[in-house]
């Protein structure tokens, strides 16, 4: 997921250094460790980083996509799972079950008298149907807007926004339409989803903003017929892993009972290779429990990846379910690493899911002063594994560039496009990070479990735009 926000509200690109400089926060008070340069302990990492075997492991991964619950995504579990038991990790994989989709072969759609390129593309959970009727255009397809409206036997015409892609295909339904056709409000086409199975859906295509608005205008002066064909697209319970390192802490006289972990997700949707969404996230995080297996640290690690996140956060929503009041309770914070390293995204971003600095940003911030000279920005945005975390009352921020790559989620998305530099820009300022959190010159951070909370709106990125 991950993903391009739902929300976007740049809170923190310029916090002063003295406001959330690690030394200020998270420094024991231990007049020599005060006064000790940081970047000493920050080369501890900084020293063990080897930008190729991320970008070798992302070779590896990003040669299929690897779609939930598949063959493919087997693979790269196992490959996950040896790669930590290689470093010497005790490592589980936990098994989860869940609805899942296979996007339909054939996606159709033509009007009469229309003659330009329509160009149709299905939305994930979207369902099979062969349906010709009148058009009809019925606005953001609201319940207001379609309120003691009769749709029966026409196919409903929609524009994006206000409300969930599901919402309106379920109140076009409602109202009688046999079909529904949503149309984007901004440039590009739409990639969607309707966020999970549900009987009452209608065959629902989308087409671009361009088309939409040509056909909004020909249907001001004569009748439209439309049809949409849709075959192949099939739903079933499957089965992920999600697959959990563990490091305890190496001085157990002086561990501090906490717990910080680093993740991203190994699955890709369909037709993806998914080089940077997320194999990339992935070889980072398993490079990075590399780099800190052998370095000592008073804080448990885990390091995580996550099946079926392109579901919907199906697997880390997962993993926070099956978490003890107690680990909740210990649970410092949780790093998310999602689409990290393409060459043609934008700047470095920390996405937080409530929009409130935790430690996890707070700390990440501190590390990119020091590394880069300024603070990396933190936004508002969910679409990742961050959120299932933020939901269970445990801080989590996400790293991501934005603005996003052009072929995000696309069969483009391969190595050739990946930055060695923004790999190493990244690995090093989450891996000082953490480093910061764990290492045993620190006391180390309490947990400061906070309020549950639900934020299903934040699971998928174009679910609500």
């Amino acid at each position: 997921m991950k993903k391009k926000p739902l929300l976007t509200l740049t809170l923190a690109a310029g916090l002063a250094v003295s406001t959330l400089g690690a030394p200020a926060i998270f420094a024991t008070p231990v007049e020599s460790q005060q006064t000790q340069p940081f970047n000493v302990f920050d080369k501890k990492v900084l020293n063990q980083i080897n930008v190729d075997n991320i970008y070798n492991n992302i070779d590896y991964l990003a040669q299929t996509p690897r779609v939930a619950g598949t063959e493919a995504e087997q693979n790269a579990i196992r490959f996950v799972k040896e790669k930590f038991e290689s470093y010497g990790y005790k490592t589980e994989l936990q098994e989860f079950q869940f609805y899942g989709y296979t996007a339909p072969t054939t996606v159709e759609l033509t009007i009469d008298g229309y003659e330009g390129e329509l160009n149709p593309l299905s939305f994930t959970y979207g369902m099979d149907g062969n349906v010709t009727a009148p058009l009809e255009f019925v606005g953001l397809g609201t319940k207001a807007e379609l309120a003691g409206k009769d749709l029966t036997g026409k196919i409903a015409l929609v524009q994006r926004g206000s409300i969930s892609f599901a919402d309106k295909v379920l109140n076009a339904a409602e109202a009688g339409a046999t079909g529904v056709i949503i149309y984007n409000n901004t440039a590009g086409v739409i990639n969607g989803t309707l966020g999970g199975p549900d009987e009452d859906y209608v065959p629902v295509v989308s087409v671009t903003q361009e088309v939409g608005q040509a056909l909004v205008e020909a249907l001001k002066t004569e009748a439209k017929t439309a049809t949409i064909n849709i075959e192949g697209a099939e739903g079933g319970m499957r089965t992920s892993h999600n697959v959990i390192a563990t490091k305890a802490p190496t001085n157990k006289n002086k561990a501090t009972g906490g717990i910080v972990a680093l993740g991203a997700h190994h699955d890709s949707v369909a037709g993806a290779p998914g080089a940077n969404d997320d194999a990339s996230g992935t070889a980072m995080t398993l490079e990075l429990a590399r780099v800190l297996k052998d370095i000592p640290t008073n804080t448990e690690l885990r390091f995580i990846t996550f099946g079926a996140e392109e579901l919907g956060l199906i697997g880390s929503r997962y993993y926070t379910s099956q978490l003890s009041e107690d680990e909740k309770n210990r649970f410092v914070g949780y790093f998310n690493l999602d689409m990290v390293g393409s060459r043609d995204a934008g700047h470095l971003v920390i996405n937080v899911a409530d929009g409130q600095p935790n430690i996890v940003s707070d700390t990440a911030q501190s590390s990119s002063a020091r590394l880069n000279g300024e603070p990396t920005p933190f936004e508002l945005g969910g679409s990742s594994d961050h959120v299932p975390f933020t939901e269970a009352g445990i801080a989590a921020a996400s790293f991501i560039h934005r603005p996003l790559e052009p072929w995000y989620h696309t069969p483009e998305d391969t190595i050739d496009k990946i930055s060695k530099e923004k790999l190493q820009d990244v690995a090093e300022i989450v891996g000082t990070a953490i480093y910061e959190l764990v290492r045993p010159e620190n006391q180390g951070p309490k947990a400061n479990k906070g309020k549950a909370q639900k934020l299903p709106h934040l699971y998928s990125e174009q679910q609500v735009q």
